[in-house]
């Protein structure tokens, strides 16, 4: 029995230092999950924490590329300005050069005698220089041909060339001159992909602009107000002049924005203006078209209230007069400067009722129709002539 009694033992104490073992590799296997555990717990919070930062980081990058996209932005208009200024300030430069302008004090007495010769031709008996004697009898037909660019501009032709080019200046302050090469063009399409484009040195002002023998007339206001005289074969200004006229008002009632509206007949050129000294009437002057001076002028009967526009057939002046509320255009004062006929004597003429009112009625004495702006649409009316002695 000894012997069984120590191999049962020995069996017994087997177990229980087998048993104590497993013990220990159990509670040592557990430790090293619990520090796994702790480490991937701390591998999660500091993944956690990078991911948020590289986050912040990511939107703090964005933020400073959109204020670098800003600030490029902002410094390449700055950029495009300084480059359209130079551009505009070298072609002044260059304008200059090529003048030989006198003194200040040479220019003022100039100026003071160009107006005491002025004043001792107004309102004299003018000595037409053709034989033309016609007169509106009526609106013959009206044409709508299409809507394009502001409410205010106007549009076109050169009545002494044998081009048919299309002049176009949209609104009433601008620099650049559309140029269509026919009507066709002008008419069928909607963008100005098709047209020429005429960077002027300044801007102009008003839509009492005119193009004539080559040349584009037009308004600057530089403190006084400019005629300038471009010519469309160089793109460059061939000649200026300060407009003798002191205390200048808007011409037409019904159009604040025309201080001067130049015109073209069969006598020549024509400025129509008005003054602060007969603040109630529009004046009117000849023209030299290839001096820019003034032949003569003329204090008109013809009120500036309700009047939108004006035009110039045969030496005689058409004013066209409309309400505050648009209603029909209507002709309702003529100035004959040879004195050959009177407002009783001139027909009563009504334009078709249209949009709004005209912003400029440009007569072509070639065609013998008028190119209208009207309220954006740009409008053709022929005209029904008659000789003076016959209305």
């Amino acid at each position: 029995m000894a012997p069984q009694n120590a191999f049962l033992l020995l069996v017994i104490l087997a177990d229980a230092i087998h048993g104590q073992q497993q013990q220990q590799l159990m509670e040592y296997m557990e430790r090293r999950l619990a520090v796994l555990e702790e480490r991937i717990s701390q591998w999660h919070d500091q993944s956690s924490r990078y991911s948020s930062e590289l986050r912040d980081f990511k939107n703090k990058v964005l933020s400073m590329l959109e204020s670098v996209e800003k600030e490029r932005e902002t410094i390449r208009a700055e950029v495009e300005n300084t480059a359209v200024r130079v551009d505009r300030l070298e072609r002044e430069v260059d304008y200059l050069e090529t003048q030989n302008p006198a003194p200040p004090c040479v220019e003022v007495d100039e100026k003071l005698m160009e107006n005491q010769v002025s004043k001792k031709r107004k309102n004299e008996k003018y000595e037409k220089l053709t034989d033309c004697s016609d007169t509106i009898s009526q609106v013959k037909a009206m044409k709508i041909l299409k809507r394009f660019g502001s409410t205010a501009g106007l549009w076109t032709k050169d009545p002494l060339a044998n081009s048919e080019k299309i002049y176009v200046f949209d609104g009433t302050s601008n620099d650049t001159v559309y140029v269509f090469p026919r009507m066709r063009e002008f008419t069928l399409f909607s963008a100005t992909r098709k047209a020429a484009r005429i960077r002027l040195p300044y801007p102009w002002v008003g839509t009492g602009h005119l193009v004539y023998g080559g040349h584009l007339y037009y308004i600057r206001r530089h403190g006084t107000f400019q005629v300038i005289k471009f010519s469309l074969a160089n793109k460059t200004i061939v000649d200026s002049s300060v407009f003798p006229a002191e205390e200048q008002i808007p011409v037409f009632g019904l159009s604040f924005y025309n201080y001067i509206e130049l015109a073209a007949d069969e006598e020549g050129l024509w400025a129509i203006y008005a003054t602060q000294e007969n603040e109630k009437n529009i004046a009117l002057a000849k023209l030299d078209p290839a001096s820019l001076d003034i032949e003569q002028m003329w204090d008109t009967p013809c009120p500036r209230e309700n009047a939108e526009s004006a035009f110039i057939i045969c030496g005689a002046l058409y004013v066209v007069y409309n309400t505050r509320l648009p209603s029909r255009s209507r002709i309702q004062c003529v100035f004959d400067v040879s004195g050959s006929m009177s407002s009783e004597d001139a027909a009563l003429v009504y334009f078709p009722k249209r949009y709004g009112s005209h912003s400029s009625m440009k007569y072509s004495p070639k065609e013998r129709q008028i190119y209208a702006w009207d309220d954006g649409y740009q409008i053709i009316y022929r005209m029904e002539m008659k000789k003076k002695t016959e209305v």
